[in-house]
């Protein structure tokens, strides 16, 4: 399957706290402005795969498009984790002659307050959640900053060290006049004197919850080249539970806090001629800033323990080694899901980014460490 599939187009809406209209609306209207980038008609479209956690249906979206007929379709859940997997569902019905045209698109609407799932755990709690929220971890921000109190107790990492990441994105979003922060740019100071949410971690390491919609759509390689964009080549993706996986909490390995992003980086690179020396940048998942971090390690830019380190000197902003979440990412451009960084990595890709790395050939997207998660490697021809 390596680097037999292309992205051939990608759209959005603007992102808002509320964006006002209906899940369902805003990934047609995301959809169409996708298929319009890529210079296909909607009529073109016989596949679809979706990040879903709402009640939306690829049949109603589909005849609302006008498609003619979905051949295949497929749903993957997770959260973060699944925006990755996607891609990979794509390139695999593409490849495997199911279907020759895929659109995958995440939307969503979770700016309120009231509509994120831990604010309505009022009841009993079911399945892996039960095994740490009667402890008063109920929210993500309460288990990541568990992850980043031993990340911090076992290596060293300092809170320094995640403002190196919040700063960052901060810095790439204030470029992109999609991004929610843009305007409001942060300083270490300011990070350091950031309201507490789950200790260590403050509001500035905690992702922009976001009403968004995005789109990309998918053809073999012989079609992407005469379509109107540079194909973006699917060079290699994997999905990973890791072994014994929690919801939520399976970092808590020992000895080496070892999450399941490491599992996906091992599949991920032994599917791929090109290693993590060989990517210009990366969009790590973001939804707190030790995510990164810990991406960093379990993708193989730095061995484990110095996640932390590696943040150091600029080293992740643009001019640095490796620019991360050039976009801004989920901590300053906008949160759904770690869709939005697919989309920053074909525009690194095309070369369109607003914040784009010189000469970039290649770029790594990661899901979420920490739920059952996936990655992809995409680059030129």
């Amino acid at each position: 399957m390596q680097d037999r599939v292309a992205v051939v187009g990608i759209g959005h809406l603007p992102f808002a706290k509320d964006i006002g209209r209906p899940i369902a609306d805003t990934a047609v209207e995301a959809i169409q402005l996708a298929l319009r980038d890529a210079g296909l008609p909607n009529e073109a479209v016989d596949g679809m795969c979706m990040l879903e956690m709402e009640a939306t249906h690829e049949v109603s979206i589909a005849r609302r498009l006008g498609v003619d007929q979905l051949t295949w379709w497929s749903k993957i859940s997770y959260g973060g984790g699944a925006s990755s997997g996607t891609l990979m569902h794509a390139a695999a019905a593409i490849a495997s002659g199911l279907a020759t045209t895929v659109v995958c698109h995440r939307a969503r609407n979770r700016g309120a307050k009231t509509s994120r799932p831990w604010a309505n755990e009022r009841t009993l709690v079911k399945d892996d959640k039960a095994l740490h929220t009667p402890w008063g971890l109920i929210r993500p921000v309460d288990v990541i900053g568990m992850w980043a109190h031993r990340h911090m107790y076992e290596f060293g990492t300092t809170r320094e060290h995640l403002g190196n990441v919040a700063i960052a994105a901060r810095k790439h979003a204030q470029q992109n006049p999609y991004a929610m922060m843009r305007g409001r740019p942060l300083d270490l100071e300011t990070y350091l004197a950031g309201r507490v949410i789950g200790w260590p971690l403050t509001l500035y390491d905690c992702c922009l919850e976001t009403d968004g919609a995005l789109a990309c759509v998918l053809t073999t390689v012989e079609r992407a080249r005469d379509l109107r964009q540079k194909p973006v080549l699917v060079h290699a993706v994997a999905q990973a539970s890791g072994p014994n996986p929690t919801h939520l909490a399976n970092y808590n390995n020992w000895p080496t806090m070892e999450t399941t992003g490491k599992w996906c980086g091992d599949l991920l690179w032994s599917r791929a001629q090109l290693r993590p020396a060989d990517m210009d940048c990366a969009q790590i998942y973001d939804a707190f800033t030790p995510q990164v971090i810990m991406g960093l390690e379990d993708y193989g830019f730095c061995k484990r323990g110095e996640g932390g380190p590696f943040t150091e000197g600029g080293r992740i902003e643009l001019g640095g080694a490796l620019p991360v979440l050039t976009s801004g990412g989920g901590l300053s451009e906008a949160y759904v899901h770690g869709f939005n960084l697919v989309l920053e990595g074909v525009r690194q890709i095309r070369g369109t980014s607003v914040n784009q790395v010189p000469g970039c050939k290649a770029t790594l997207v990661t899901g979420a460490s920490g739920v059952a998660t996936s990655a992809v490697v995409l680059r030129g021809e």
